[in-house]
């Protein structure tokens, strides 16, 4: 049996036992009273450390949402940053950012591809596009709901997460959680309070799309002023024009007032500023016809065929053909408007003492589920043309002009009609073929339509008015009217005379120009 401490013995020990009470009544854990925990600011620091950590993991593991924008196919996210804003890629031609919001989180918009079912229900119902702007407004409003509920899961998710990893103690992890919670919402009030719906219409380009601003300009340019930038360049044919007249110099020809007028257009591509350009030409010269040789629309689809309705209001019959661009729905919605004579197959009218013939392009090369023939096809068709062409002079109705697309059809007409008229290629050519026949090319009316924002500079708005013998039906001179491409107010009219109107004729010198806008116009007249 053990013996009993002495007295004194038992005394010690209860004070010592009263002073580790009290010792740890005063510091937390077992450490020793010369160990001191970590100082509050760096406990803080840390904790804000896990919280942002475990937030951006959160967001990269779960935080984006996959959904639907009209016919496109988008991804959305919340990233973290120091500017806010929005950020728009479009692969693979770049991106486009957006000084949307100011907040440390930015707005990543992924298109990935253009769903193919929406995409033909709208070709196919094109009344749906009246409301596509409501429901891309519709269809964002419900991403970005579901990507800030996500968001949060995602950020409050991670941070718990990686608190509990981190602290071991679900009382920290907790905290971090709510810290998280309490970050995104203040990121998402700032974003709301500095929200800027006008950000739209000035982005900052990336890749490819970094060419745009200085070929198209700013958004806010295109999307405001294109009304007045069509109107200028209506004013400035119309300035340039009479110009030309009042300082005439060449004696050599001048056109009589019963000439017959032609104005050939050509690859307009849906650019609507070609109407306005037109109708001023119609005006100031005095246009008897309009022959246009296709490629007017970009896609043939029936959603694009309301941009064909100004043509009635011309104020002259318009002849066109069809393009490689245009498809057998074009063709059938022009034929059913008013003053509009469409030609296919060789066929032939009388417009305005004109005997004009037209052969459509065999080849409708948007169509990719179809492998385009190239060459050899056009060919065939100006073999076809060619033929139909001679039938007409056996008729004893002979051809004044043959009008196709491709000049490649064009020049098997050689020898089967004084003057053949073609487009497609976008520059101009004028050429007197072996047997006879003149071929003359024009550019694009529509400064390529949306292929202007394609190359290094704007392509420029090109079409020609011919003069033609009233009693001979044969071409006397043509002008060759040259306007600045998407965005450019410059203009040039010169004029051309064939070798067997004015034999010998030599360039005349340049006419000096009035200034008609803040860029330069230019005049001129030369002899060919």
């Amino acid at each position: 049996m053990a013996r009993e401490a002495p007295e004194p013995t038992r005394s010690i020990r209860a004070a010592l036992t009263r002073f580790q009470r009290h010792y740890r009544s005063r510091n937390t854990g077992p450490t020793s009273t010369l160990v001191q925990g970590p100082h509050p600011w760096t406990r803080a620091l840390g904790l804000t450390a896990v919280v942002l950590l475990g937030a951006w993991l959160g967001l990269l593991i779960v935080g984006s949402v996959r959904t639907p924008v009209g016919p496109m196919d988008t991804t959305m996210t919340l990233r973290p940053s120091l500017s806010g804003g929005t950020k728009i890629n479009v692969s693979p031609l770049g991106a486009l950012e957006l000084d949307s919001h100011v907040a440390p989180v930015r707005l990543d918009v992924d298109v990935d591809q253009l769903d193919p079912v929406r995409s033909q229900a709208l070709v196919e119902h094109p009344e749906r596009i009246s409301g596509l702007q409501d429901e891309v407004v519709h269809d964002v409003t419900d991403g970005t709901t579901e990507l800030a509920v996500r968001s949060c899961v995602a950020v409050v998710s991670g941070a718990t997460a990686l608190g509990l990893a981190v602290y071991r103690r679900p009382r920290r992890a907790l905290a971090a959680g709510g810290l998280a919670l309490a970050l995104l919402t203040a990121s998402g009030i700032s974003a709301y309070a500095t929200w800027n719906p006008k950000s739209v219409l000035e982005p900052k380009f990336s890749g490819l799309l970094s060419s745009a601003p200085s070929v198209v300009g700013n958004a806010r340019s295109i999307v405001t002023e294109f009304d007045v930038y069509q109107q200028e360049l209506a004013r400035l044919v119309t300035n340039v024009t009479k110009l030309y007249d009042a300082t005439s110099t060449l004696p050599t020809y001048q056109p009589d007032p019963r000439t017959m007028r032609v104005l050939h257009v050509s690859d307009i591509h849906l650019n609507p500023a070609a109407w306005h350009i037109i109708g001023s030409l119609v005006e100031q010269y005095g246009i008897d016809v309009i022959i246009d040789s296709g490629d007017t629309m970009d896609h043939g689809t029936t959603a694009e065929n309301g941009f064909l309705d100004p043509i009635p209001d011309l104020g002259a019959p318009y002849v066109w053909v069809r393009g490689n661009h245009d498809s057998g729905a074009t063709q059938a919605y022009l034929a059913r408007l008013k003053n509009v004579h469409v030609l296919d197959d060789g066929r032939a009218v009388t417009v305005a003492g004109l005997r004009i013939a037209g052969f459509g392009d065999p080849q409708f090369t948007p169509d990719r589920s179809i492998v385009a023939e190239g060459d050899p096809a056009e060919r065939m068709t100006g073999i076809r043309f060619a033929s139909a062409l001679r039938d007409q002079t056996r008729a004893g109705t002979p051809v004044d002009i043959a009008v196709t697309h491709n000049p490649v059809a064009a020049r098997e007409t050689d020898g089967e009609v004084p003057l053949v008229l073609a487009g497609h290629v976008h520059h101009r050519e004028t050429e007197v073929l072996p047997h006879g026949t003149r071929l003359k090319v024009e550019g694009s009316t529509g400064g390529g339509g949306l292929r202007a924002v394609q190359n290094e500079k704007p392509e420029k708005v090109r079409a020609s008015v011919l003069y033609l013998d009233r009693t001979t039906r044969r071409l006397q001179a043509w002008d060759e009217i040259t306007l600045g491409g998407l965005g450019l107010t410059t203009a040039e009219v010169s004029r051309h005379l064939p070798e067997d109107n004015h034999p010998g004729a030599t360039p005349s010198p340049s006419v000096p120009s009035l200034p008609a806008s803040s860029s330069p116009t230019t005049l001129s007249r030369g002899a060919r």
